[in-house]
């Protein structure tokens, strides 16, 4: 969003007393004026907004370009209606405010307010566009109130100053909206750009984290840096556990292989599983014998053969059975294993 500083011309005539728009022209302008200066520093850190009125006395600045809403709003509670309003040198008056801005890189743009009959004729008025124009000075005006008067000469003023598009003229007809809201949808909060688009809205839009960033830049950046930390953290621990993870896919594919046996009764379960932990360099038998190949008394003795050592005993391996939970030793087929392989280490002698 470029740099500008602005003037904001509001219009405190007699006329602003009417309630056509709710709850009556002069607030539903001040209004306004929050959401406009509000749209204009948020886009830019760098922006400023002056506030000067049209009615009263006279057309007299009230507070010179600014970043501090509080001096803004400090100046529209002290606005009150009366007078007549005079176009032509409040426009004058603020283009003088915003020559001496500070930052010249700042541009030039003034938004004016009209809710009252505008008395000068369209000549002067396109005099005076001209002027602005050559002056490099935007304007955007809102025309709300008495838009069936104003507009055609409202519309040849605009026509004459707007260069590339930098000017814009929003009519607003009286009804039950804001005028505030109204004008969020407009080119005058959205800016040449059209980068404020959406401001006020609730929703989000599209925007990333439900943000504009262009309106709030270091809320939007806050939220990035958040984001990209959770992901380099969780990466991280990623990274850690990569060593177990795999350990942990062996012991899985261990568990299924596992599952995938047939299923045998509980004893038989938990036979197997104490011979197991019971083993201690036992000798390996061919991968191609299966105990899916034998028979349940056949399969048993394998895995008493598969738990024994050489220096293992018969006391020993009665010791580890009567052990075991839920193991009978004195059951007929553990004793009919043991002495067959008693009868095959005697033949081996």
């Amino acid at each position: 969003m470029v740099m500008e500083a602005s003037m904001i011309v509001v219009d405190n005539s007699d006329w602003m007393r009417n309630g056509d728009y709710s709850p009556t022209r002069l607030v539903a302008q001040n209004e306004a004026v929050n959401l406009i200066f509000s749209s204009k520093t948020q886009s830019n850190p760098e922006n400023t907004v002056g506030l000067m009125t049209a009615a009263g006395k006279g057309p007299e600045v009230l507070v010179t370009l600014t970043t501090d809403v509080g001096k803004i709003l400090t100046a529209l509670h002290a606005v009150k209606a009366g007078g007549n309003p005079n176009f032509l040198t409040s426009i004058q008056i603020a283009q003088l405010a915003l020559k001496h801005r500070q930052n010249r890189n700042q541009r030039q743009r003034i938004i004016v307010f009209v809710a009252s009959p505008i008395e000068s004729d369209e000549k002067t008025l396109v005099k005076l566009a001209k002027k602005l124009k050559k002056n490099n000075v935007a304007v955007d005006i809102i025309n709300f109130g008495e838009e069936a008067e104003n507009t055609s000469r409202l519309e040849a003023f605009i026509n004459n100053v707007n260069n590339s598009d930098n000017s814009h003229l929003v009519t607003i007809p009286p009804g039950p909206h804001l005028l505030s809201d109204m004008l969020i949808s407009t080119p005058i909060i959205a800016g040449e750009e059209g980068s404020a688009g959406n401001f006020g809205a609730s929703s989000g839009g599209d925007f990333e984290f439900g943000i504009d960033p262009s309106l709030d830049p270091e809320l939007a950046l806050a939220l990035r840096i958040s984001l990209e930390e959770e992901k380099a953290r969780q990466e991280a621990e990623a990274a850690k556990n990569g060593g177990g993870s795999s350990k942990e896919g062996e012991s899985s594919s261990s568990a299924m292989a596992i599952d995938s046996q047939p299923e045998q009764n509980d004893e038989d379960a938990e036979l197997q599983a104490a011979l197991a932990m019971s083993m201690n360099d036992a000798p390996v038998h061919d991968e191609d014998e299966t105990m899916e190949d034998l028979n349940e008394d056949d399969a048993l003795q394998r895995a008493l053969e598969m738990s024994m050592n050489e220096g293992e005993d018969e006391e020993m391996m009665s010791a580890v059975l009567g052990s075991l939970p839920g193991v009978d030793k004195n059951d007929e087929r553990i004793q009919k294993a043991l002495e067959n392989m008693e009868k095959k280490k005697d033949e081996k002698k």
